[in-house]
């Protein structure tokens, strides 16, 4: 089996729960570096993996296939352009970059070095996405009129982490952050909108980056897509919500892979490694070819996190499709922006042209 040398840039949260374990269990990928500034942790789970003290330490001085940029987003473009110049092949975390003129040039860099560059967009492997997806597919909702996609939390205390709440960096707050994930998805879904608007503050304070955003998108015959995320929501929503003309489906959001990952578990190729659900985590109710409504309890089956790194060696080894590849996630960069660019100046916002 091809074995795939990968550079870990931060051993974070996301180091230590999206990536390392991962890389770790895949037959495929040897985790060969990590970066860890003042400290190493990773010699405990990774012995076998060399630390560096700096991004540029390891790129001089490893061997590498792959780098994983994951670190601050007001880092991305940074060490992004730094590996692919180094002549490696990147996965950068969500959100891509701070703004589209940096993914789009990332983008070019990555053409002309013929290197391949792709977003981690794991959520696409999230049970409950999945599940709206073989939903959508089955044709039973009919001609779809309004959608609904959330991510709330209750986290009404503002977190440590500068990058994600200080309102004066780039890329700080939880528009990049779950709104990078919510606008994959209905892209994902639906496609690319027509118009836009949007509403983004802080229920915080002005102190703190966004905390709150409702997106409303505009599509072509009438559908219209909201994507909605509040730190203030105690009790929970249905994280998607779908009306068509012949019948709706409600999906919870259940996927506990992030859960379990922080509490130790260790994820495993072509099986599912999460606990089972215990009862129904969504309702279907639609109009069945005899007109009759039907009303059923659905199950989603468990997501996996691996696929998304399987997908990546199949592509580096066979020359399969690359997973969420960077020139696609810059028109989820468009909409971001535009968001922003919405709530500012209050007006719906043409994306046509973008």
């Amino acid at each position: 089996m091809q074995l795939v040398k990968v550079g870990l840039c931060a051993y974070g949260m996301s180091g230590k729960v999206f990536h390392a374990p991962f890389l770790k269990e895949h037959p495929g990928f040897y985790m060969a570096a990590v970066v860890e500034r003042s400290k190493e942790e990773s010699k405990a789970k990774y012995p076998e993996s060399t630390i560096y003290k700096s991004v540029e330490e390891m790129l001089q001085q490893a061997d590498l296939d792959l780098v994983v940029v994951n670190t601050p987003v007001q880092t991305h473009f940074e060490y992004v352009k730094m590996a692919l110049e180094a002549g490696k092949n990147v996965i950068v975390e969500k959100p891509f970059t701070v703004n589209t003129s940096e993914a789009e040039a990332l983008v070019t860099l990555a053409k002309e070095k013929k290197l391949f560059l792709s977003v981690y967009q794991n959520r696409r492997f999230d049970r409950d996405y999945l599940q709206v997806q073989k939903i959508l597919e089955t044709g039973k909702l009919g001609t779809l009129k309004e959608v609904e996609i959330r991510f709330d939390r209750f986290r009404t205390e503002p977190s440590a982490k500068e990058h994600k709440e200080n309102p004066k960096l780039n890329g700080s707050g939880a528009l990049h952050d779950l709104g990078s994930h919510l606008i994959d998805q209905a892209t994902q879904l639906f496609g690319f909108p027509e118009k836009m608007f949007a509403d983004v503050f802080s229920m915080k304070g002005s102190a703190f980056a966004n905390d709150y955003f409702e997106i409303l998108l505009y599509y072509k015959n009438d559908l219209r897509v909201r994507l909605k995320s509040s730190v203030f929501s105690k009790e929970a929503h249905y994280a998607y919500t779908l009306h068509g003309n012949k019948g709706s489906f409600l999906q919870e959001r259940t996927d506990n892979q992030e859960t379990e990952l922080v509490a130790g578990a260790i994820p495993i190729l072509n099986k599912d490694w999460t606990k089972p659900l215990t009862q129904p985590d969504g309702i279907l109710n639609y109009e069945n070819e005899n007109a009759d409504s039907e009303r059923i309890l659905t199950s989603s089956e468990p997501g996996n996190y691996m696929n998304y790194y399987q997908e990546i060696y199949e592509h580096i080894v066979f020359g399969n499709p690359l997973p969420s590849p960077a020139e696609e996630i810059i028109q989820n960069m468009k909409i971001i922006e535009a968001a922003l660019e919405s709530f500012k100046e209050g007006k719906v916002i043409d994306l046509k042209d973008n």
